[in-house]
């Protein structure tokens, strides 16, 4: 990805008036709901508090809570596989599918499982592979990409949606969401009954148990872990939480912070394959379980400044709440994890070089980081990287040059003072109506966009001596 390509989608996407009123709704709705489900907690502080602990925990001894809860898994009767990269984590999974000859495959929703791009993997070694999360599903539909972690076509209205139907699946157009979510209904329901293979992510694996615990509001993550024969579960090496009660905390704040409920529908506990003396009836549940557990960058995050980034639990609180991603939505990002959490995961995990202009998309006002459930510093760590950018990438001359500049004025109070005066006199003669439409040098990249106010007629400096 280049800058020139990142610009190109930010053009698009500020250009689409559909987008723009779909973000503004879904943002706005959701960012009301959260706070009144964290209103709901009786001390919503400690709570967080108490979720961030359990996931930094975790992290500040990984090797050894990966060890144990590798122990534990086994010991449950799950088979674990463990993946450095996309490429071994594809190749373990399509392993697994054809030596036990699965060739229909039905998978809950996973960004690692889009992150390593599975689907395409197994779908070249002859299995077929059905989303079963009704946004994901609309997404494989239509050939697209998920525009946001928890709901996926954010940028698709209702109407859009009934012709992809209407062009795919041969039915009637409809903008019924109720309609249209029946649809669905009825063609996954006959990829459940059919499915040998289901294909899960994990939002928490807990080390003290060896569980898998896994959330969703459909109901078909349940369906496809415990249908098909075989079960496969890819999660990250940053997904662990120590115990049972960091599992309570994190889960307290997940769902508030995702979708503004309490707790979603349904909380899955996988503690392993069906055991034929307990199973009632017999029949349910997969013979096996088997568990990826997927490095693929994250190592080198973890070693890095920014490692705090992997106690991220993935609710998009952070995305709903910046100013950024509000006007261009997650496609411009370019980048499987979108908004302020993917701007600095993805050029951690995938490298600086390809990913430099990530950290700069972003105001750094901060509302990310009082949105996020597990009190992540995303400014600090965006900062971070921008400065890694720069050592990385040296500065372009005209703006090493102009930054210079910068610097020798507000050095100098006579000076600057002397140069508010000059703006005074000559600014309002290039403006129209108070507003400066086009300014010269430099800030024309920002009037490209906005207009500039005048200077004002005195300076906060000014003002601050005449009221001592």
């Amino acid at each position: 990805m280049s800058d020139s390509l990142f610009r190109a989608r930010v053009r698009a996407a500020l250009a689409d008036e559909t987008l723009h009123v779909a973000l503004g709704r879904a943002t706005a709705q959701l960012q009301a709901r959260r706070a009144t489900a964290f209103a709901s907690l009786q001390d919503p502080a400690a709570v967080r508090a108490r979720a961030r602990a359990g996931k930094l925990a975790a992290l500040r001894t990984l090797d050894l809570q990966l060890e144990e809860f590798e122990r534990r898994l086994v010991a449950n009767g799950i088979t674990v596989h463990w993946a450095r990269d996309a490429e071994e984590a594809c190749a373990t999974i399509v392993a697994i599918a054809t030596s036990r000859g699965c060739r229909r495959a039905v998978k809950g929703k996973s960004m690692a499982s889009e992150e390593i791009e599975l689907n395409a993997a197994l779908e070249a070694a002859g299995v077929e592979v059905v989303e079963s999360d009704l946004g994901e599903y609309v997404v494989q539909l239509d050939r697209d990409r998920p525009s946001h972690i928890i709901l996926p076509i954010l940028h698709r209205t209702r109407e859009q949606v009934g012709r992809i139907f209407e062009r795919e699946l041969g039915v009637d157009w409809t903008p019924d969401p109720a309609a249209l979510a029946r649809i669905a209904r009825e063609r996954l329901r006959e990829r459940f009954l059919a499915a040998d293979l289901g294909i899960t992510g994990a939002n928490f694996g807990v080390v003290e148990t060896g569980t898998l615990c896994i959330v969703s509001n459909e109901g078909n993550v349940r369906m496809s872990s415990s249908l098909p024969r075989v079960h496969v579960a890819l999660l990250g090496i940053d997904k662990l939480v120590p115990t049972q009660d960091d599992l309570d905390a994190a889960l307290q704040v997940l769902a508030r912070s995702a979708t503004g409920q309490q707790s979603t529908v349904y909380v899955s506990l996988v503690n392993g394959p069906r055991r034929r003396a307990d199973a009632t009836p017999p029949e349910e549940g997969p013979d096996e379980v088997h568990v990826v557990l997927l490095d693929h960058g994250r190592t080198r995050t973890l070693a890095g400044e920014t490692a705090e980034m992997l106690a991220c639990i993935r609710c998009g609180a952070c995305l709903n709440a910046c100013p950024v991603f509000q006007q261009v939505g997650g496609h411009a990002y370019g980048s499987i994890y979108p908004g302020p959490m993917g701007s600095v995961l993805t050029p951690t995990m995938r490298g600086l070089a390809d990913h430099a202009e990530l950290p700069q998309a972003s105001s750094l006002c901060g509302a990310c980081k009082e949105a996020c459930p597990v009190g992540i510093d995303l400014p600090r760590l965006l900062l971070a990287l921008r400065r890694a950018t720069v050592a990385e990438q040296p500065i372009a001359p005209t703006l090493r040059l102009a930054l210079r500049a910068w610097a020798f004025v507000m050095a100098r109070p006579r000076l600057l003072r002397l140069l508010r005066r000059v703006a005074r006199v000559v600014a309002p003669h290039l403006a129209r109506r108070g507003w400066l439409r086009r300014a010269p040098g430099l800030l024309s990249g920002w009037t490209a966009h906005r207009d500039l106010p005048l200077p004002a007629a005195q300076s906060f400096d000014e003002w601050w001596a005449t009221r001592r």
